[in-house]
């Protein structure tokens, strides 16, 4: 099976992003000060990395090695949100193009009231937000 080169090449860690200094800097230096947000809100053209960086943040916070700008890819948390990984228990991705509906809302918001459950956060991306239906 082949795989598209852009998410074959997908990056890891911030420093492999390429062009998106005035997004990456901001967020490393979040990490490293330890002054972390409590959501973040990617936008911009098709392409421009918003998945990627969420991601990437995702991995950041959830790194045994603390909230780190660079994740050390060797702890379950980073293996299991590598590209094409399993995934994690803890970090939901919701593409609200397909799943922008009022109970997929609900659902989303109930499930925001438990812990994490192997993670040190619970992490919610939501791909295509400006596709979520008037109800959600």
């Amino acid at each position: 099976m082949s795989l598209a080169l852009y998410r074959k090449y997908r990056p890891s860690i911030f420093a492999d992003v390429i062009g998106q200094e005035h997004v990456t800097t901001p967020l490393s230096n979040a990490l490293q000060s330890g002054k972390i947000h409590h959501a973040y809100l990617f936008s911009g053209p098709r392409g421009c990395g918003k998945t990627s960086s969420a991601r990437i943040m995702a991995r950041s916070l959830n790194c045994e090695k603390g909230p780190t700008p660079t994740p050390c890819g060797l702890c379950q948390s980073c293996t299991d949100l590598v590209a094409n990984g399993p995934g994690s228990i803890d970090v939901i991705e919701l593409d609200a193009a397909t799943h922008g509906l009022v109970d997929d809302a609900r659902d989303l918001r109930d499930k925001a009231f438990f812990a994490p459950v192997q993670s040190r956060y619970k992490i919610y991306i939501i791909d295509e937000a400006h596709q979520l239906g008037p109800g959600a």
